[in-house]
């Protein structure tokens, strides 16, 4: 089993720029697919990025596609979110998600591992 915990998270003006942060603890994750997840206040969980074990596909959602990156290095078993032109509507609390499927599974129905969460809270 993976663990997996969130950092980086904090407040920003609009336009501003994040880099999120997802490292693992108890055991490595590099066959792991990998990905982003964020829930706003009253609103369901939906996906943001994922990434493949080997880094080699990326997947983005549209609202996300162009401002973020998601990267990972499995040398130091961290995976990164770079947010950049920040949105208020970026505004959630941004999950880690890890899953042994195939990243487009983690992708559809989400993976089976979750981190803590770290909020992202983007001023207008």
């Amino acid at each position: 089993q993976v663990q997996l915990v969130e950092s980086g998270g904090g407040l920003v003006k609009a336009g501003g720029s994040l880099r999120l942060s997802c490292a693992a603890s108890g055991r490595t994750f590099n066959t792991y697919s990998l990905g982003w997840f964020r829930q706003a206040p009253g609103k369901k969980r939906v996906f943001v990025a994922a990434i493949s074990w080997s880094g080699t596909a990326t997947y983005y959602a549209d609202s996300v596609k162009g401002r973020f990156t998601i990267t990972r290095d499995n040398d130091k078993n961290m995976m990164y979110l770079q947010m950049n032109s920040l949105k208020p509507e970026d505004t959630a609390r941004y999950y880690c998600n890890a899953d042994p499927a195939d990243v487009v599974e983690l992708v559809l129905r989400e993976g089976d591992f979750w981190g803590q969460g770290t909020q992202v809270t983007v001023s207008s």
